[in-house]
């Protein structure tokens, strides 16, 4: 199981990488990537993000909305598989607002420099996606906490080397 898991966590790095790969949240990647220290805020907040959204959307995909998930209360003929995508945004825009009032109280320096592309992680499609795919990839809870931290190291990795090299050129 442990091999499985660091298999998952390194194809999630560098082989399928969110935003290399998938070409997923470019838009906040290419409006901060120009400052180091705001890419590396911005790509620790999506990592706080995707860690928590991706387990959680799998928990509330599992035991709510998929069919035949609501058997626990009786009631295995409801399918509510329709509100995923709904349930899943408002989960991650619950999250970031989480992160935007962690950030503007403990570092309203780096809350400043990120300005808009803090709240825009909410839409970032890299977001919505990661827990998307878990779901298509029918992940268990170990797999999708592992696939949203690695994920999100995936794309702070990208967006810190992109912006070294823009700092150095």
């Amino acid at each position: 199981m442990f091999e499985h898991l660091l298999s998952l966590a390194i194809e999630s790095i560098f082989i399928n990488n969110i935003l290399l790969a998938l070409f997923l949240g470019m838009c906040s990647f290419l409006g901060c990537a120009k400052n180091l220290k705001t890419a590396t805020g911005l790509g620790l907040a999506v990592i706080f993000v995707l860690t928590i959204t991706t387990p959680t959307n799998w928990a509330i995909n599992e035991y709510l909305l998929r069919p035949g998930a609501l058997a626990w209360l009786g009631y295995p003929e409801v399918d509510l598989s329709f509100l995923v995508f709904i349930v899943f945004i408002a989960v991650i825009a619950s999250q970031v607002q989480l992160v935007e009032m962690l950030m503007e109280k403990y570092a309203p320096t780096l809350y400043t420099s990120l300005g808009i592309f803090l709240p825009l992680i909410a839409v970032n499609c890299a977001i919505l996606g990661t827990s998307l795919f878990m779901e298509q990839r029918h992940y268990t809870f170990s797999e999708s906490l592992v696939f949203g931290f690695s994920s999100g190291l995936g794309w702070l990795l990208a967006i810190v080397a992109f912006s070294s090299v823009l700092q150095k050129l």
